[in-house]
Protein backbone atom coordinates (compact mmCIF):
# COMPACT_ATOMS: atom_id res chain seq x y z
CA UNK A 1 0.00 0.00 0.00
CA UNK A 2 1.31 3.60 -0.85
CA UNK A 3 1.18 6.54 1.90
CA UNK A 4 -0.55 9.38 0.51
CA UNK A 5 0.66 12.44 2.19
CA UNK A 6 -0.87 15.28 -0.29
CA UNK A 7 -3.04 15.17 -3.43
CA UNK A 8 -4.08 17.88 -6.39
CA UNK A 9 -6.25 16.95 -9.16
CA UNK A 10 -6.00 18.73 -12.30
CA UNK A 11 -9.72 19.65 -12.82
CA UNK A 12 -11.52 19.04 -9.60
CA UNK A 13 -11.19 18.98 -5.78
CA UNK A 14 -11.85 15.55 -3.90
CA UNK A 15 -15.26 15.48 -1.97
CA UNK A 16 -14.52 13.72 0.55
CA UNK A 17 -11.99 15.69 2.75
CA UNK A 18 -11.46 15.44 6.54
CA UNK A 19 -8.90 17.53 7.95
CA UNK A 20 -6.32 16.78 11.21
CA UNK A 21 -3.70 19.46 12.76
CA UNK A 22 -0.23 17.93 13.31
CA UNK A 23 -0.73 17.27 16.60
CA UNK A 24 -3.65 14.99 16.37
CA UNK A 25 -1.54 12.61 13.70
CA UNK A 26 1.06 12.15 15.89
CA UNK A 27 -1.29 11.24 18.79
CA UNK A 28 -3.51 9.14 16.77
CA UNK A 29 0.03 7.07 16.03
CA UNK A 30 1.39 6.51 19.00
CA UNK A 31 -1.79 5.62 20.66
CA UNK A 32 -3.74 2.74 19.64
CA UNK A 33 -6.88 3.29 20.93
CA UNK A 34 -6.81 6.74 18.97
CA UNK A 35 -5.35 5.37 15.68
CA UNK A 36 -9.02 4.45 14.11
CA UNK A 37 -10.44 7.18 12.87
CA UNK A 38 -13.86 5.89 12.73
CA UNK A 39 -13.81 4.83 16.15
CA UNK A 40 -11.46 7.56 17.78
CA UNK A 41 -12.70 7.67 21.73
CA UNK A 42 -13.62 4.60 22.50
CA UNK A 43 -10.25 2.74 22.18
CA UNK A 44 -9.88 2.19 26.17
CA UNK A 45 -13.01 0.33 26.52
CA UNK A 46 -12.20 -2.56 24.01
CA UNK A 47 -11.83 -6.32 24.49
CA UNK A 48 -8.19 -8.04 24.65
CA UNK A 49 -10.01 -8.68 20.90
CA UNK A 50 -11.14 -6.06 19.79
CA UNK A 51 -7.41 -3.98 20.87
CA UNK A 52 -5.73 -6.63 18.76
CA UNK A 53 -8.24 -5.74 15.84
CA UNK A 54 -7.08 -2.04 16.85
CA UNK A 55 -3.30 -2.59 16.60
CA UNK A 56 -3.99 -4.83 12.65
CA UNK A 57 -5.77 -1.47 11.86
CA UNK A 58 -3.29 1.03 12.88
CA UNK A 59 -0.47 -0.63 10.78
CA UNK A 60 -2.93 -0.13 8.10
CA UNK A 61 -2.63 3.13 8.44
CA UNK A 62 0.81 2.70 6.59
CA UNK A 63 -0.22 0.71 3.97
CA UNK A 64 1.57 1.02 0.57
CA UNK A 65 1.10 -1.94 -1.53
CA UNK A 66 0.64 -3.36 -4.77
CA UNK A 67 -2.93 -3.26 -3.38
CA UNK A 68 -1.41 -0.04 -2.88
CA UNK A 69 -2.12 2.52 -0.10
CA UNK A 70 -2.16 5.97 -0.54
CA UNK A 71 -2.21 7.36 2.72
CA UNK A 72 -2.91 11.30 2.89
CA UNK A 73 -1.61 13.36 5.85
CA UNK A 74 -4.12 16.06 6.51
CA UNK A 75 -4.09 19.52 7.32
CA UNK A 76 -1.33 21.25 8.57
CA UNK A 77 0.93 17.75 8.67
CA UNK A 78 4.15 16.69 7.38
CA UNK A 79 5.56 13.98 5.33
CA UNK A 80 7.94 11.50 7.25
CA UNK A 81 11.48 13.04 5.71
CA UNK A 82 9.57 15.11 3.00
CA UNK A 83 8.56 18.81 2.42
CA UNK A 84 5.04 18.99 0.79
CA UNK A 85 6.38 19.79 -3.03
CA UNK A 86 4.04 23.62 -4.17
CA UNK A 87 0.45 23.45 -5.11
CA UNK A 88 -0.36 20.28 -3.26
CA UNK A 89 -3.31 20.04 -0.90
CA UNK A 90 -3.26 18.15 1.92
CA UNK A 91 -6.32 15.48 2.90
CA UNK A 92 -7.12 13.11 4.85
CA UNK A 93 -5.53 9.19 5.29
CA UNK A 94 -6.73 7.99 2.07
CA UNK A 95 -5.88 3.95 0.40
CA UNK A 96 -5.47 2.79 -3.06
CA UNK A 97 -5.47 -0.85 -4.47
CA UNK A 98 -2.71 -0.70 -7.31
CA UNK A 99 -1.56 -3.23 -9.44
CA UNK A 100 2.00 -3.11 -11.01
CA UNK A 101 5.24 -4.69 -11.54
CA UNK A 102 6.83 -3.58 -7.84
CA UNK A 103 10.21 -2.68 -10.25
CA UNK A 104 8.41 -0.51 -12.18
CA UNK A 105 7.85 3.45 -12.61
CA UNK A 106 4.99 3.92 -14.78
CA UNK A 107 2.10 2.17 -16.32
CA UNK A 108 -1.19 2.87 -18.69
CA UNK A 109 -3.61 0.37 -15.91
CA UNK A 110 -4.86 3.14 -13.53
CA UNK A 111 -8.43 1.42 -14.79
CA UNK A 112 -7.02 -1.21 -12.60
CA UNK A 113 -6.31 1.30 -9.55
CA UNK A 114 -8.74 2.12 -6.92
CA UNK A 115 -9.41 4.29 -3.99
CA UNK A 116 -10.45 3.68 0.00
CA UNK A 117 -11.70 7.11 1.23
CA UNK A 118 -11.69 5.69 4.61
CA UNK A 119 -9.47 3.02 6.34
CA UNK A 120 -11.34 -0.10 5.21
CA UNK A 121 -9.59 -2.00 8.03
CA UNK A 122 -11.68 -0.93 10.86
CA UNK A 123 -14.68 -1.52 8.26
CA UNK A 124 -13.98 -4.94 7.90
CA UNK A 125 -15.04 -8.29 9.16
CA UNK A 126 -13.49 -11.24 9.66
CA UNK A 127 -13.91 -13.99 7.40
CA UNK A 128 -14.98 -16.05 10.80
CA UNK A 129 -17.43 -13.87 11.18
CA UNK A 130 -19.06 -13.85 7.52
CA UNK A 131 -22.33 -15.80 8.09
CA UNK A 132 -23.10 -13.84 11.52
CA UNK A 133 -22.23 -10.45 10.34
CA UNK A 134 -23.21 -10.52 7.07
CA UNK A 135 -25.04 -12.98 5.34
CA UNK A 136 -27.67 -12.84 8.44
CA UNK A 137 -27.76 -8.90 8.33
CA UNK A 138 -28.63 -9.27 4.40
CA UNK A 139 -25.01 -8.96 2.92
CA UNK A 140 -24.63 -5.68 4.50
CA UNK A 141 -21.76 -5.40 6.95
CA UNK A 142 -21.74 -3.85 10.48
CA UNK A 143 -20.15 -0.45 9.56
CA UNK A 144 -22.52 -0.03 6.61
CA UNK A 145 -21.27 -1.23 3.20
CA UNK A 146 -22.76 -3.92 1.05
CA UNK A 147 -20.89 -6.85 0.47
CA UNK A 148 -20.61 -8.02 -3.20
CA UNK A 149 -20.52 -12.23 -3.15
CA UNK A 150 -19.56 -11.74 -6.82
CA UNK A 151 -16.65 -9.45 -6.29
CA UNK A 152 -14.94 -9.35 -2.86
CA UNK A 153 -11.68 -8.32 -0.66
CA UNK A 154 -9.34 -9.80 1.89
CA UNK A 155 -6.52 -8.47 3.86
CA UNK A 156 -3.54 -10.04 5.07
CA UNK A 157 -5.15 -10.62 8.79
CA UNK A 158 -8.28 -12.70 6.99
CA UNK A 159 -10.36 -9.48 7.65
CA UNK A 160 -13.05 -9.21 4.45
CA UNK A 161 -12.92 -5.38 3.33
CA UNK A 162 -15.56 -3.07 1.17
CA UNK A 163 -14.07 -2.37 -2.38
CA UNK A 164 -12.51 0.53 -3.45
CA UNK A 165 -13.83 2.88 -5.69
CA UNK A 166 -12.38 2.10 -9.39
CA UNK A 167 -10.50 4.20 -11.07
CA UNK A 168 -8.24 6.45 -9.10
CA UNK A 169 -9.06 9.68 -10.41
CA UNK A 170 -6.33 11.99 -12.24
CA UNK A 171 -4.46 13.99 -10.58
CA UNK A 172 -0.99 14.03 -8.58
CA UNK A 173 -0.45 12.36 -5.27
CA UNK A 174 2.36 12.84 -2.71
CA UNK A 175 3.56 9.09 -2.13
CA UNK A 176 5.67 7.42 0.49
CA UNK A 177 6.13 3.38 1.82
CA UNK A 178 7.19 5.35 4.69
CA UNK A 179 10.84 3.74 3.96
CA UNK A 180 13.62 6.11 2.19
CA UNK A 181 11.19 7.37 -0.78
CA UNK A 182 8.78 10.11 -0.57
CA UNK A 183 7.76 11.22 -4.67
CA UNK A 184 4.47 12.67 -6.63
CA UNK A 185 2.44 10.09 -8.56
CA UNK A 186 1.14 11.35 -11.48
CA UNK A 187 -2.36 9.82 -13.13
CA UNK A 188 -3.39 11.51 -15.95
CA UNK A 189 -7.05 10.80 -17.75
CA UNK A 190 -5.68 8.59 -20.47
CA UNK A 191 -5.25 5.90 -17.64
CA UNK A 192 -1.61 6.37 -17.20
CA UNK A 193 0.55 6.51 -13.92
CA UNK A 194 4.25 7.63 -13.12
CA UNK A 195 6.50 8.36 -10.42
CA UNK A 196 8.61 11.11 -10.37
CA UNK A 197 11.26 9.07 -7.96
CA UNK A 198 11.81 6.07 -7.21
CA UNK A 199 9.87 2.14 -8.54
CA UNK A 200 6.48 1.31 -7.07
CA UNK A 201 8.45 -1.21 -4.73
CA UNK A 202 10.08 2.19 -3.06
CA UNK A 203 6.63 3.49 -2.13
CA UNK A 204 4.80 -0.32 -0.61
CA UNK A 205 4.37 -1.30 2.85
CA UNK A 206 5.80 -4.69 2.71
CA UNK A 207 4.01 -6.31 5.18
CA UNK A 208 0.46 -5.82 4.19
CA UNK A 209 -1.09 -7.33 1.79
CA UNK A 210 -4.34 -7.93 -0.38
CA UNK A 211 -6.26 -9.88 -2.68
CA UNK A 212 -9.73 -9.79 -4.57
CA UNK A 213 -11.79 -12.54 -5.31
CA UNK A 214 -14.12 -13.70 -7.71
CA UNK A 215 -15.76 -16.37 -7.96
CA UNK A 216 -15.34 -19.73 -10.70
CA UNK A 217 -18.16 -22.06 -8.68
CA UNK A 218 -19.60 -22.04 -5.43
CA UNK A 219 -16.60 -19.83 -4.04
CA UNK A 220 -17.42 -17.72 -1.34
CA UNK A 221 -15.37 -16.55 2.43
CA UNK A 222 -17.02 -19.58 3.49
CA UNK A 223 -14.73 -22.04 1.49
CA UNK A 224 -11.44 -20.01 2.72
CA UNK A 225 -9.45 -21.40 4.64
CA UNK A 226 -8.60 -19.40 7.45
CA UNK A 227 -6.13 -21.30 9.44
CA UNK A 228 -4.17 -19.45 6.06
CA UNK A 229 -4.35 -16.25 7.70
CA UNK A 230 -2.18 -13.80 8.98
CA UNK A 231 -0.29 -14.05 5.72
CA UNK A 232 3.40 -13.61 6.60
CA UNK A 233 4.85 -10.64 5.08
CA UNK A 234 6.08 -10.92 1.50
CA UNK A 235 3.90 -13.64 1.06
CA UNK A 236 1.22 -14.19 -1.62
CA UNK A 237 -2.44 -13.85 -0.42
CA UNK A 238 -4.12 -17.76 0.05
CA UNK A 239 -5.93 -19.30 -2.89
CA UNK A 240 -10.18 -19.55 -2.13
CA UNK A 241 -11.77 -22.92 -3.05
CA UNK A 242 -13.64 -21.73 -6.06
CA UNK A 243 -12.64 -18.79 -6.86
CA UNK A 244 -10.11 -16.95 -8.74
CA UNK A 245 -7.66 -14.33 -6.84
CA UNK A 246 -5.99 -10.80 -8.24
CA UNK A 247 -3.33 -10.40 -5.39
CA UNK A 248 -2.46 -6.97 -5.01
CA UNK A 249 0.39 -7.07 -2.95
Amino acid sequence: LVTITSFTTYSQTPSKITHYSMDEIDTSMKRESSILQATNGYGNNLSKGSKRLVSTRFRRSFLVSIGVTLASLANGGMVTNAAEPPKFKRISTQFIAALGDPKSSSGANVNEWGLWTLDPGPRGVYLKDYTKKIVKNNGVAPSGWKFDEKDWWVEEHGLIMEAPEFPLEAGRYLVTGGRSVTTPLTVTSDGKWSLEQGELYDVTHLPCRSARYTPNGDGSPLTANQSNFPVKPGAEMPNVDGCNKLDYA
